[in-house]
């Protein structure tokens, strides 16, 4: 089976959604079975190379709330980091255009290092507070996971994978989505925001039960994902 999921390096509810998926497919079992693909999709494309200043100023001048709604709303979101057994820091967050990063987990999944890439960009950004768009940082970051670092610095160098992002997001159009995490299973099931394991498990296991073909993807949910660069949602229901 294959799963795509369209995220974005930036999305913290795409970091907690990956937890989920993980303890989904662990709970699977039949992981030889699974081709896991992660799709790009920019929050904010327009976004410039780094972004400066405080990160809970930034959030509370973009949806005009107050610096106490601002940390509420980061503390709700690492709470619910925190329960999928994520530490963030979004005290540290330094954010930027994501085109580049996207753009080397295309590359890397050429050498099938797309996942381990990924998580290393996640870590980095949500616990570590690396600059995600800085280009040294990202090579640096590729190399740590066994990605040849004169490859990613060559790929950075260009615009190399940069339709390939674009191709993507072409896609998550396409199918309606317009938020992220989503993950569309096998082009059948598509499944909106951080839902708990047990749905993607649900979901993967009627995938391989050859359920009937979904013909239209749902629309993103409003809660846990993170849409056009918002992501002070609440957290998914539990089921």
């Amino acid at each position: 089976m294959k799963v795509e999921i369209w995220s974005d390096v930036v999305c913290p509810w795409c970091y907690i959604g990956k937890r989920h998926f993980e303890a989904a497919v662990a709970e699977f079992g039949d992981r030889d079975e699974l081709t896991c693909v992660w799709r790009s999709f920019q929050l904010d494309p327009s976004a410039p190379a780094q972004t400066e200043g405080d990160p809970v100023d930034r959030l509370a001048t973009k949806y005009g709330m107050s610096r106490a709604d601002a940390e509420a709303a980061q503390a709700r979101v690492t709470a619910a980091a925190a329960d999928a057994g994520l530490e963030f820091h979004l005290e540290r967050a330094r954010s930027g255009n994501t085109l580049d990063a996207h753009r080397l987990l295309h590359h890397a999944a050429t050498v099938q290092k797309q996942d381990v890439l990924k998580e290393r960009f996640m870590a980095a950004y949500f616990t570590e507070g690396a600059a995600i768009a800085d280009h040294a940082v990202l090579v640096g970051l590729a190399g740590e996971v066994g990605v040849d670092v004169a490859a990613a610095q060559a790929v950075l160098d260009g615009d190399e994978f940069a339709t390939e992002v674009r191709n993507d997001i072409r896609h998550a159009q396409e199918l309606g989505i317009r938020g992220v995490p989503y993950f569309v299973i096998d082009s059948r099931f598509g499944i909106s925001g951080a839902q708990p394991a047990e749905l993607l498990l649900q979901a993967l296991r009627k995938a391989h039960a050859s359920a009937p073909l979904i013909e239209t993807v749902a629309p993103v949910a409003a809660e846990g994902a993170c849409e056009d660069d918002n992501w002070v949602a609440q957290p998914p229901r539990k089921m």
